[in-house]
C-alpha cells in the first residue's frame, strides 16, 4: 500500500489545518491582489482564495493569472480598474476532511496548480500547498533519490531578454521560474509581481515590458546540490529555503516534483 491511500490528516497530524487560507473579495481591484501575492507566492498558502460577500469561496488567483493578463494589458488600467473576479480561476479545489493524499494529487494534476483548501474547525478554510506537502516528504523513509525523479529541461533566459519575453516563456513552458544562462540565478513570477508593484507603481507612471531584465531585477539564487540525496533530504532542503528551487547536475527540482514523487511505492511514512 502506498502512502497515497492515507488521509492528509494522518500524514499531517500536527499541522493539517494550521495554515489559514488567505482570501480576497471578488470585487477588489487587481492592484490589491498583486500586493498580497508578493507576500504569499512560494509560501505555505501560495495563492489567494477569491470569495463572495458571504465569504463563500468561488475561485483562486495566483501569479499565473497576473502574468497572463499583464501581457494582454500592460497598463495601469489593468491593475486599477480590473476586478479580481474578472481574472479568477474558478477551479478551486475544496477537499473534505477525510481526503487522501492520492485524491489531492490527482486533482492537482488536473488543475496544474499545487493549491487547495480544506474546512477547518473555526468555520473557515485552511490551505494545503505544494510547500506544505514537503512536511510529508520530510517524514518519509525511502531510497528514492533526486536523480530518479522525472527529468525536466531547465528553461533558460538571456541577460538581454525583455520582461515581455520572460513572461511569455513562463506561460509557454508552464513554469514559474526561469534560470539565467550560465548561472544559478533565477527569476520568478513573485519577483516580477514585486517589481511591478513596488518599483513601478503598477505601471501608473511608466511602461517597462520592453525593458531588459538586467535593468530591472536582482535575481534569486537557486540552491545547488552536488550529492544525490533521497526524497526526505531534498524535502528538508526545500522546506527551510525561502525560495524552494534546487539544481542537481542539469536538473531542477521544485516542490511539485516532490509532491508527485510521493506516489511512489518505495516510500514508507514515519507517522
Amino acid at each position: 500500500m502506498t502512502i497515497t491511500n492515507k488521509s492528509l490528516q494522518e500524514l499531517l497530524p500536527l499541522s493539517f489545518t494550521n495554515t489559514p487560507a488567505v482570501s480576497i473579495r471578488k470585487e477588489n481591484k487587481i492592484w490589491i491582489a498583486t500586493g498580497m501575492l508578493i507576500h504569499y507566492l512560494e509560501s505555505f498558502t501560495d495563492s489567494l482564495v477569491v470569495t463572495e460577500e458571504n465569504e463563500k469561496p468561488i475561485g483562486v488567483i495566483g501569479g499565473r493569472e497576473i502574468i497572463e493578463n499583464v501581457i494582454k494589458n500592460p497598463t495601469s488600467d489593468f491593475f486599477d480598474n480590473t476586478t479580481v473576479e474578472q481574472i479568477t480561476d474558478p477551479n478551486l479545489i475544496i477537499l473534505s476532511g477525510t481526503a487522501t493524499l492520492g485524491e489531492l494529487l490527482d486533482k492537482w494534476k488536473q488543475t496544474r496548480r499545487a493549491f487547495s483548501i480544506i474546512p477547518n474547525s473555526l468555520g473557515g478554510y485552511s490551505a494545503i500547498s505544494g510547500r506544505k506537502l514537503l512536511e510529508i516528504g520530510i517524514n518519509c523513509v525511502t531510497d528514492l533519490t533526486v536523480s530518479e525523479l522525472p527529468k525536466k529541461d531547465i528553461v533558460y533566459f538571456k541577460q538581454n531578454s525583455t520582461l515581455k519575453e520572460i513572461m511569455a516563456l513562463m506561460l509557454e513552458k508552464n513554469t514559474r521560474k526561469l534560470i539565467l544562462e550560465g548561472t544559478h540565478s533565477f527569476i520568478s513570477d513573485r519577483l516580477i509581481i514585486q517589481c511591478i508593484a513596488q518599483e513601478f507603481d503598477f505601471f501608473r507612471n511608466v511602461k517597462f515590458l520592453e525593458r531588459r531584465i538586467e535593468e530591472l531585477f536582482k535575481l534569486e539564487e537557486a540552491k545547488k546540490i552536488s550529492k544525490d540525496v533521497n526524497l526526505s533530504e531534498i524535502s528538508k532542503i526545500m522546506y527551510t529555503s525561502p525560495h524552494p528551487y534546487v539544481i542537481y547536475q542539469e536538473q531542477v527540482i521544485t516542490p511539485w516534483d516532490v509532491c508527485m514523487a510521493l506516489q511512489s511505492e518505495r516510500i514508507e511514512f514515519l507517522g
